[in-house]
Parts: structure tokens; C-alpha cells; sequence
């Protein structure tokens, strides 16, 4: 599915996904990836959908969620793989532009030594950098990027591109157990990222399923070893540590939504029952998809996640 939602984002309220890139098109495989292992990492940019076609799916949706009275905050790209590895995001990000809605763009930021990317993401209002280690061995073991891809590259390609963007420019770092959460890489974090000046620099924790079971939550005691390293160098932080809830919006038909949804966002047991609920929906239609092989369970952090497999997508 190329549109979902719109979901509830901690970081950009209630926003309308863009799936602009198939599974799992990415240059990284990096181990906490929630939408699951990268079986070939990829660096070329090229054409995927298209744009025509993202804009029409786009606008359709949007003019059906005005109908329904729901609010959208952001147009956001955040798909299977990298954002931009699609030649036709700047384009589409353009033809969005009469809808009136603010359009955000996560990426890896695996790219972004690239001027045409650059010139790409500044036309987004939001751009969020992901930026898990300054250590080459460390982003090689959490990201296990594309083997051409060199860290110090792509570091000097932030550092361009935040000077350039006229933009909210956030950065995100994905803490994981034993990898980066120790006092030497809070602190080389920290340095880049005030280099960086974002808006904001958020850190979450893995709080869905990983594509590598090794991914797991940092411990109590590297969370209170590494906050305040991170806190006496950087004063606009937020730490991403929470479910961000259940409010998915409907399109009336459930199993669409389900499967649109757990495309890219692992949807835990209490979400599933509350679209149901709102679409006044039985539990059978997910036992259905389940037995279909559309849907998958999976045991995490002591919580129940539906989510979709590659092969049903």
C-alpha cells in the first residue's frame, strides 16, 4: 500500500504516510529497522512509482479524510526503504505543493552527500536526519549500510545540508543495548549534532519488533549514563521512549486499513481492537488475514504486534 494513516506520530502529530519506495529498497539494513531485514542494500536512484501516481493516491485520500471531518498535519514520506532513492520525490513533493499540507521527509540521510538529494529534501518543510553513531565502526554494526557508503562523507553532507535548509531540520537517533548508548559516543554524538543545529534532536528506543532480534532496549543504567552527556551539550532534546497511541484514522474498510498500516507500522494487539471498534469490525477479519499469511504476530517487549510480511505487500 503507498498511503496510510493518517497515524499518530510523536513527532508530527497526525500524519498522512507516503510509501514512495517497495520493500525494501534501502542502503541500510540497519538491525532495528521495524519494517524488517534489508535482503540487498542499494545506493542508485531511481524510478519506483512515480509521481503522477503518488499524487493522484495522495489527493484522493486527502479529499476523503476532509469528508470525514479528520485532520491531517503533515504529508509524510516515510516508507519501506529510503526516501531518497526515488528520482521522482522532488517532483512529487512539488505536484503535493496546492494541497495545502505540510510535507515531511525522514530519512537515513545515507544519500545526502549527493547534491541532487540535498537539493531534493530542501524542498520539504520538515526534514528529520537519522544519525545513530560518528563512529564508523559503531554505524557499521547498528546501520550495515551499503559497502560504498562512507560515514565521514555522509557526515559532511549533513553538515552542508544544515547549513543550507531553510527548513525544521530534526535529527533521530536510535539508541540500541550495548551499541551506542556508552559515554564516548554520547558525547561524539552530542558534538555533531550541535553542529548541526536542528530544531529539535530526538533519541527513541526500539518499541516494535526489530529486523534483528540482537536489537533491543537499552538498559536502565546506559539510559542514565548516557541522558546526561547528551543533556549538558544539547538543550533541545526529546527522548522518544513511549508508544505514540492508537488513534489511526479509518477509510471504512478495515482490512485495507490493517494491511496499509502494518505495511510500515507494526500495530500493536490494543490498536488492532480499536480500529475494529470504530469500524464497528469483528476480530475474525484479522484472524482471517492472519490464516491468509497477510498478517503476522509477533512477541515483543512483552507486547503482542500485527504486521505485514514482505510477500503479501
Amino acid at each position: 500500500m503507498k498511503i496510510f494513516g493518517p497515524i499518530p506520530s510523536r513527532r508530527l502529530g497526525r500524519s498522512l504516510g507516503i510509501n514512495n519506495i517497495p520493500p525494501k529498497a534501502c542502503s541500510y539494513h540497519c538491525n532495528y529497522c521495524q519494517v524488517g531485514p534489508t535482503s540487498q542494500t542499494e545506493i542508485k536512484r531511481r524510478h519506483f512509482y512515480g509521481a503522477e501516481q503518488l499524487v493522484k493516491l495522495v489527493t484522493d485520500r486527502v479529499a476523503q479524510l476532509r469528508a470525514q471531518g479528520e485532520l491531517i498535519d503533515y504529508l509524510s514520506f516515510v516508507p519501506d526503504g529510503e526516501p531518497t532513492l526515488d528520482i521522482d520525490l522532488g517532483e512529487t513533493i512539488d505536484k503535493l505543493r496546492p494541497l495545502g499540507i505540510k510535507i515531511a521527509v525522514i530519512t537515513n540521510s545515507s544519500l545526502i552527500w549527493r547534491e541532487d538529494v540535498r537539493d531534493t529534501l530542501t524542498t520539504a518543510d520538515w526534514v528529520s536526519l537519522k544519525i545513530d553513531s560518528v563512529d564508523e565502526a559503531i554505524w557499521s554494526i547498528i546501520n550495515m549500510p551499503h559497502p560504498s557508503l562512507k560515514l565521514a562523507t555522509i557526515l559532511e553532507g549533513m553538515i552542508r545540508f544544515a547549513q543550507e535548509y531553510q527548513g525544521t531540520l530534526v535529527t533521530e537517533t536510535m539508541l540500541v543495548k550495548g551499541i551506542n548508548v556508552d559515554k564516548e559516543s554520547a558525547t561524539d554524538l552530542a558534538d555533531l549534532i550541535d553542529q548541526l543545529k536542528p530544531s529539535k534532536a530526538y533519541f527513541l528506543i526500539p518499541t516494535r519488533p526489530p529486523a534483528l532480534p540482537s536489537a533491543r532496549i537499552p538498559s536502565q543504567a546506559e539510559l542514565n549514563l548516557f541522558y546526561p552527556i547528551i543533556s549538558h551539550k544539547l538543550s533541545n532534546i526529546e527522548y522518544l521512549t513511549h508508544y505514540e497511541g492508537n488513534t489511526f484514522a479509518s477509510t471504512g474498510d478495515v482490512a485495507t486499513d490493517l494491511l496499509s498500516i502494518t505495511a510500515v507500522h507494526p500495530l500493536r494487539e490494543e490498536a488492532v481492537r480499536e480500529l475494529l471498534v470504530k469500524n464497528q469490525a469483528n476480530w475474525s477479519i484479522v484472524e482471517s488475514l492472519v490464516q491468509e499469511g497477510n498478517l503476522i504476530i509477533t512477541e515483543y517487549e512483552g507486547n503482542k504486534f500485527y504486521t505485514r510480511p514482505f510477500h503479501a505487500k
